[in-house]
Formats: structure tokens, sequence, C-alpha cells
């Protein structure tokens, strides 16, 4: 055994070196590195808080907020503090799977602001974590900006809703400077107007404590408001009609003829914007994706139908520009023409005896149009569709639209190989066969016929000066004189299809459509309710009001609804009578 003396010895000296290295690095900490670790100890103690900037309002024409900003709060975890964190506590106090927190912070470990764990909370649930920021002070409450939409689905194809910003919107150069958790629009006019409505967000740089508490502000940079905007939409009018179809699916779309405003731009079913407006959870989302009504789809702009009868419009406006009939040429409708074996049928099997143009509209005669589009031919009938825009697009670039389809003899050559045949003149000049049109380009057609031939740009932003046609229509005002006349005498008149239409407050002009979705036989006759949902006929109906210096032009569609003046035309009254109302009670105001 070594004596006492040699053991204190040896003890000293592994004291000395235990200081000597406990010496060196201190120096190392304090003196070599001191400068470094300050700024790191400081940055430490930094809180940046994201200011979200004000989204603008987006109004009706008549001022009425179609949309409210809402705050959206969210648990974060400050970046600076999530290698030290508790990422197992912090799981199991959000109530969140830890591979979830986990997988996020994974993501975001180069994060320089708050890295959203939970977004959607409510008051209650964000009391509740700040009251608890001493035990888990990497834990932040960040705020940000998205909508409520008070008139849920009533606006919801007009305005759209927000949505997080997707993986390739980021990469986006429009997308730049937002930040990676905002809202942004993604659908509707929220979409189509972002960067005008947006505004720049804003953020505060806060010192805080070792438990979270801020103790000073160090910058602040302020959130810049977003602009507003005014749409040409009449909340009134689209609530009225909204209402009108009672549950029913279709469109309607309404129009200023003078200006090309869109009045009011409805599709049924329809959808609750709230539900994307905190982020839609994967149950609502298939719930709408599944819908056997698609709510999602904008039947007002991607809705391909036959026109049915309101197509005779063009038919009527082709015979008369080529003069290969007048008003006064009249023709027996004894409800039939037959051609070989062939039988083509008016809806009246009895016929209408005695036809003249005016008349041929007024009872919507399909044995009158067969002949007229036999003197014709159905590349005269295209060449009018394709004056009046159908078989393209409206231009209002809301949704991805349907262009329709307006056949001739070179199409039917080019697409299906083969010739054209007259019956399928037949049909197209009743807008059946191949003709598929949308609501909206019915709703521009018959806006243009009311104004005289003049068109204008669609927009859904309030004219604040009378904008230019930027094109006069090839047709002669006489003919349409003569098609204004026929149009009032569908609702006026006694036989007139359109009579559900007829209102005390103001003359409208109209036409009805009923379209056929498969035709039955001759010998089957089976009641409407009878017949499956899907293989109901269509109604369609156009209007305008008043008949001299028209406010409003329209076109409705019942999808499977049956008849266009049973079913169609009351639609277009209420519609029509409310926005008549609202503008006489904005003069008087």
């Amino acid at each position: 055994m070594r004596n006492p003396e040699t053991r204190i010895r040896l003890v000293s000296a592994a004291i000395v070196l235990m200081l000597m290295a406990l010496g060196a690095r201190l120096w190392e900490l304090q003196v070599v590195r001191g400068e470094q670790f300050t700024k790191q100890s400081f940055v430490n103690r930094l809180r940046i808080e994201h200011v979200p900037a004000p989204r603008g309002i987006i109004y009706d024409r008549r001022g009425n907020p179609l949309v409210k900003n809402a705050p959206f709060y969210s648990v974060a975890l400050a970046p600076q503090l999530m290698p030290e964190a508790d990422l197992e506590a912090i799981a199991d106090f959000l109530g969140m799977e830890l591979a979830e927190v986990g997988g996020i912070v994974q993501r975001h470990r180069n994060a320089i602001e708050p890295v959203r764990l939970r977004g959607g909370l409510r008051f209650d649930e964000v009391a509740f974590i700040e009251a608890r920021t001493s035990d888990f002070p990497a834990l932040v409450i960040d705020v940000d900006e998205t909508r409520h939409y008070p008139y849920g689905d009533t606006v919801a194809h007009v305005v759209g809703y927000l949505g997080k910003l997707g993986p390739e919107q980021i990469r986006k150069k429009d997308f730049r400077d937002v930040p990676r958790q905002s809202f942004i629009g993604q659908w509707g006019v929220e979409k189509m107007y972002d960067s005008h409505l947006r505004g720049k967000p804003g953020r505060r740089v806060f010192e805080a404590d070792a438990v979270g508490r801020k103790l000073r502000l160090i910058s602040e940079d302020l959130a810049q408001h977003g602009n507003d905007l005014y749409l040409s939409i009449d909340l009134d009018l689209q609530r009225a009609a909204v209402e009108a179809f009672r549950g029913r699916a279709g469109a309607l779309v309404a129009l200023k003829p003078d200006t090309g405003e869109v009045l009011a731009l409805i599709s049924r079913p329809s959808f609750d914007p709230n539900l994307f407006s905190r982020g839609i959870d994967t149950g609502n989302w298939l719930r709408l994706v599944n819908h056997q009504g698609y709510p999602l789809l904008n039947r007002a702009l991607q809705t391909n139908a036959p026109p049915g009868s309101t197509f005779k419009l063009i038919t009527a406006i082709t015979a008369l520009e080529e003069k290969v009939l007048t008003p006064n040429t009249t023709m027996i409708a004894n409800g039939v023409v037959a051609k070989g074996p062939w039988r083509y049928r008016c809806w009246k099997r009895s016929g209408h005896g005695k036809v003249d143009l005016r008349k041929s509209l007024v009872e919507s005669c399909d044995v009158y149009y067969y002949k007229a589009g036999e003197l014709t031919g159905i590349n005269a009938i295209a060449r009018t569709a394709r004056k009046f825009h159908f078989g393209r697009e409206s231009g209002l670039n809301l949704v991805k639209e349907k262009k329709g389809l307006i056949p001739d003899s070179e199409w039917k050559k080019r697409v299906k190989k083969e010739p054209w045949y007259l019956g399928e003149t037949y049909n197209a000049s009743i807008g059946q066969g191949f003709v598929l049109t949308t609501p909206i380009q019915l709703a521009k057609m018959t806006s243009w016929v009311s104004n005289g031939g003049y068109a204008y740009d669609l927009t859904l932003i309030r004219a604040e000066e009378p904008p230019e046609p930027f094109e006069k229509i090839d047709v002669s005002p006489e003919t349409l004189d003569v098609i204004k006349e026929a149009m009032r005498g569908v609702v006026a008149d006694e036989k007139g299809t359109g009579r559900n239409a007829m209102s005390k407050i103001v003359e409208i002009a109209g036409k009805t459509g009923t379209a056929q979705v498969v035709r039955l036989r001759e010998d089957e006759s089976r009641s409407f309710d009878e017949i499956p949902y899907n293989l109901r006929d269509h109604a369609w109906f156009i209007a305008f009001a008043p008949l001299e210096e028209p406010e409003i032009a329209l076109a409705v569609y019942v999808e499977h609804g049956g008849g266009g003046g049973a079913v169609a035309a009351p639609i277009a009254k209420v519609a029509i009578e409310q926005y008549m109302r609202s503008l006489e009670s904005h003069v008087q105001n």
C-alpha cells in the first residue's frame, strides 16, 4: 500500500488537472466563443409573431358585405426552442400523435417562423394553451386571417373560398412573400382577385424570458390591409332566385344588357364555403365529392345540355336573315313531318294549325322549325349561332368552362366520319340532337337580342363607368325586333308557353325550352313522376325585362325538371321581379 503522502500528491494533481481543464473550457466559452454564445442566447430569447393582413372585403353591387374576416388560431412551436422541446409531452398535451408532431418538426427543422402543429383552435382551446405556457415555453399561439361566409351556399359558386397554400403554389413567384401557413383564394372571386384582396402580412419580434413571457418589443412591421372589391352581383336577386329553385338542381345566370355585368350566378345544389375556411377535413371533403348532386359543379358554366326550344330563336333569326322566310310566311303544322320511314313529331301531337313566325315562337311549334331548318340548312344555323358566341367560353374566367357544341356538316364529317343528314338538321333546329349549350351562353344570347345586338364583355365587377360594346352582332335591327315581339307574346299571349312568367309589375319577354334527355317511343306514355330522374327532360327559360330598355336578361336551367314553362319560367319571374324592386328601391334611396 502506498503511503499517505503519495496518495495526497496524486489526488492534488488530479484536482489541479481538473481545474485546468475547467478553466480552459471556461476560457473557450467566455472569451474565445463568448460573443457567439451571447448572440445565440439573445436569439433563443426572441419570439417572432406573424401579423396577418386583413383581407379586403367583397361586397355586392349595393354595398352588402358577402364575406367577413375571422381570426384563425393555431398552436405552433417556436423554432429556436424546437431542439430542446419535449415532443412527447407536447403531443400528449395537444392530443396529437407523437409521430405526427415529430414529422412536422422534421419537415420544418430549418424554420425561422413558428411551426404550426394544429390549426382552427376554438377560443377556449387558445385560453387553455395560453394558461400552460410556463410548462411548455416552446408553444406559441399563432393568429392568421380566414373568412366567414355569412350567406353560406347562396353565393358560394361566385365568391368561392380560401384555402391553405398548396405545394405547387408555394413554388410560384406570385406567392413568394406569402407565409406558408396563410390562407389564400382557391376558388371563385377569392381566387380570381386574390392578389387584390390579400394585402401584405406584418411581423413582430419580441424578447421573451425562459418561460415564454414577452418582455419587450424588438421590432415591428405593420400589416397592410387588402383592397376591397365590389361585385356586380345583386344579393337580393341571388337570394330570391336560390329560394325559387326549392331544392331542385340547376342554374341561373342574369346579366345587365347594357353593361355585361353579371347580376346573379346560381348553381344548385351548392356547398358551404365555410367548410374550407378553416381547412376542410377528409370526411367533409369526401361527402362533397361523392355527393350525387355534384355540389362542386358550377352548372351555370359547366353544364353541356341541349337547349331545347330556346334555340329556336337562332333558327328563326337564321331564316329571317337568309330571307327564306318572312315574319308573315305561314305553314300548316299538323303535328308531324314525314320523311321516308321517319316521323318527326311536334310536342303537341294534334299540331298548331296555320302558323307564322310569331305564333311559332309563342306556341313553340316544332314542325315550323323542322321546315325552317330544312330551308336554311345546318351550316347557316351554325353560322348564326356562332355570331352569338355559342360554342366558345364566355370569357368570365370564373372556372374552367364547357364550350358547348354547335355542329355543322364539316364537324360531322371530321368527328363522326359521316355525312350530315336532314333529320339531324330537324333536331338541331329545335335545340336537340348534337347541339349543346351552357346556361351562361343562353343568357348572353338573350342579353344581346334584348339590347339590339350589342355584345359586352361579361364581368363580375360592378361597372363604375358605362363600358363600350366590343362588337355589334351582324343581325339586322328589324329581325331582332320581330324576335323580341314574339318573345313578348310567349309570356303575354293566352296560348304562350311562358305564361307562368307573366308579371304585374313589369313586362317580361321570354322563351321556353324543354330538352329531351332520351326520346320515348311513340307508343310509350308515362307520367313525369314515372320516368326515372336521370331520364327526365331538362327545363329551360330565357327572358328579359322590361321590353323597352331592358334592365335584366337571364337564362334559367332546371336539371331534369320537366317543362320549361311550368318549372323554369316561374323562377325567372321571381328573379326579375326581385331585381326590378331592388332597382326601384335604389332609385328612391
